[in-house]
């Protein structure tokens, strides 16, 4: 065989060898690199869309709003503590300055009868003198020495007493008259306090009333939703019970269904079993007042807060409790949630907040909130102590 001949051939084959490769690439490989790219590009630019429930939206904007207005509402209630502390602390300056003015208004009496005693006593002197008589003819008349002396004596110590008692009067005039003006400041000073706990009590007011306002909103738009898909599911369920019923089937089926729930837990500290008794017989008073509405810094029947209510129901037994929350959980003896009796005082909130009286049956009768009124509810959240005044 030739060099050509051999040339010839060796060239055909290759070109079939590369006629057949790209028939293969074509008709097998191309398609299927395209479609392994197609539905990775599919997949990566095409995600799934996940379908949005709006029930749960709003109910997901329900449960956060809810836990804004609770936030708030303890806010509410330390404002208003924080506002009695103040009107209580504005009261008690009142007091100490009206006292400092009587006094004032007493010893400004008390330096102008002196006053007018000492000008009645030296017109005497003068009109005496004048007439030849009186004090200076008793000196002259004196028929010894220690005649003298004692009378002289006598008139030395009237003048030095009226003498003192006009400048004792004068000292206490000045020193009760820089006291009035310390206890002015101070005055001051409490109404200005007052004003502004005044002033955040308000505010907080209004932005709970705002939420509580948004909150109501919604609870009645997932009110409508749940209606809604409630009637959807019941024409679901008719139809396909009537489907059932055409195509003559039978089907059964049992499910059972159970529940638990645990207790919750009991907060507050364990202490030692009271030794005083219950006043059980508050709970009698404190539901004479069930329905008198809530009032902020109210602590008559006409309408009471938390502690205003507390306040004045042991009054009528004769305690006297403080006029704040905090401040009454320091009163009698210390109490462990299982040791509650009716007629104690349960307290919530860190800081403590809130106060109502345990009825039995882990419930309180307690002024609630603004908007609300004296009601008995269950133990809520937060419990944070108890007392036995």
């Amino acid at each position: 065989m030739s060099v050509a001949t051999n040339l010839t051939t060796n060239l055909t084959r290759r070109l079939l060898a590369v006629a057949l490769g790209l028939l293969l690439l074509s008709t097998a490989i191309l398609p299927a690199f395209d479609a392994l790219f197609s539905l990775n590009t599919s997949q990566t630019l095409r995600p799934a869309i996940a379908i949005a429930d709006p029930l749960q939206e709003r109910q997901a904007e329900v449960s956060r709003v809810a836990a804004e207005v609770e936030e708030l509402d303890r806010q509410l209630a330390i404002a208003a503590d924080d506002y009695n502390e103040a009107s209580e602390a504005y009261g008690k300056a009142v007091e100490r300055r009206q006292d400092a003015d009587t006094r004032l208004e007493q010893t400004e009496t008390r330096l102008t009868e002196v006053q007018l005693h000492l000008n009645t006593r030296a017109a005497e002197v003068y009109r005496s003198n004048s007439a030849g008589a009186g004090i200076l003819e008793v000196i002259l008349g004196a028929t010894s020495f220690e005649e003298f002396a004692s009378i002289w004596t006598l008139l030395e110590d009237l003048n030095r007493s009226d003498a003192a008692s006009s400048a004792e009067l004068r000292d206490l005039q000045e020193e009760i008259n820089n006291l009035r003006e310390e206890l002015l400041e101070v005055e001051a000073e409490a109404e200005a306090q007052q004003a502004r706990m005044r002033e955040a009590r308000q505010s907080a007011e209004g932005n709970l009333a705002s939420r509580q306002s948004v909150l109501r909103g919604l609870e009645a738009e997932v009110r409508e939703l749940q209606r809604q898909r409630e009637e959807a599911a019941r024409r679901a369920a008719e139809a396909e019970a009537a489907a059932a019923q055409q195509a003559a089937a039978s089907a059964g089926g049992s499910g059972s269904a159970s529940s638990a729930s645990a207790p919750a837990a009991s907060g507050g500290q364990a202490f030692p079993t009271p030794t005083r008794q219950a006043r059980g017989e508050v709970v009698n008073i404190a539901r004479r007042y069930i329905g008198t509405p809530y009032q902020w810094g109210g602590s008559t029947p006409a309408g009471f807060d938390c502690s205003g209510f507390t306040s004045y129901v042991f009054r009528q037994v004769g305690v006297n409790l403080p006029r704040t929350s905090r401040a009454q959980i320091g009163v009698g003896q210390r109490v462990s949630r299982a040791d509650l009796q009716p007629g104690d005082l349960v307290f919530f909130g860190n800081p403590i907040h809130h106060v109502g009286i345990y009825v039995g049956g882990g419930s309180i009768i307690h002024a609630t909130t603004p908007g609300d009124t004296v009601r008995v509810a269950p133990i809520h959240g937060g419990f944070s102590g108890a007392s036995r005044p």
